[in-house]
């Protein structure tokens, strides 16, 4: 299978109105830039976005909230974002926010062909509302846990530091995050990557992503490195 496609335009090209799509990224951190231009590009509305976050008002999916592409945003954390803000307040964006392990194993079970999970986070508050829990003994102790649902997406897109052509990825430190579980977990995963090898150029034992869990990959071009929250402080 010949999974190398030519741009970000080619890999979204069949996302159409309505899809499910899993964005990942932490923050501003492994976020699939070209892939989302892209989107913004193409136009496609009424999207569901899983992702940890929404980016800010001019980055990442915060550009999508802008001109009105997103529909439904499932996320763990929103607050660098005044336009997901005002569009939440007002009625204009549904919103499930989830805690972030869970966002995480809702993912991971998508890619292991789980239906669904029991975890702890969440039992005696508003997210037990409608879901099944249950008493376990889970090494000598009992609690109580809630089923969550895997969750069922139509795309995956996420973002690598290196990929060879069959699809293998590896992650630079901190962003692989949420690209990890998301990659392979949707019934199409797209890749960009900063640098795009040929086979058996990377390190078999490096890989963090094996191919089978990719159906497209390119090479995407003019990344920017932005810090969402710089702290600094004065030299002694």
């Amino acid at each position: 299978m010949n999974k190398v496609v030519a741009d970000a335009a080619e890999a979204v090209k069949d996302i159409n109105d309505g899809a499910v799509i899993m964005l990942g990224g932490f923050g501003l951190c492994g976020i699939p830039e070209n892939s989302i231009s892209a989107l913004i590009k193409k136009g496609v509305k009424n999207l569901t976005c899983i992702s940890n976050n929404a980016g800010v008002d001019d980055f990442g999916i915060g550009l999508m909230l802008q001109t009105r592409q997103v529909k439904k945003m499932i996320s763990s954390y929103v607050g660098e974002n005044a336009e997901f803000e005002r569009q939440l307040l007002s009625g204009e964006l549904e919103v499930d926010l989830i805690p972030q392990g869970t966002l995480a194993t809702r993912c991971m079970a998508a890619k292991y062909g789980m239906p669904a999970v029991w975890v702890r986070a969440g039992f005696g508050t508003e997210i037990q509302n409608g879901k099944e829990a249950r008493e376990f003994v889970f090494q000598g102790e009992k609690n109580n846990y809630l089923l969550e649902e895997a969750f069922s997406a139509d795309y995956s897109i996420v973002k690598a530091w290196k990929g060879d052509k069959f699809g293998n990825l590896i992650f630079r430190k901190t962003a692989r995050n949420f690209n990890d579980p998301m990659a392979g977990a949707a019934k199409i995963t797209i890749a960009e990557v900063e640098e795009l090898v040929e086979p058996g150029e990377l390190d078999p034992n490096q890989i963090h992503i094996p191919g089978i869990f990719v159906q497209r990959i390119f090479q995407g071009k003019s990344y920017e490195k932005r810090i969402e929250q710089r702290t600094t402080r004065k030299r002694a």
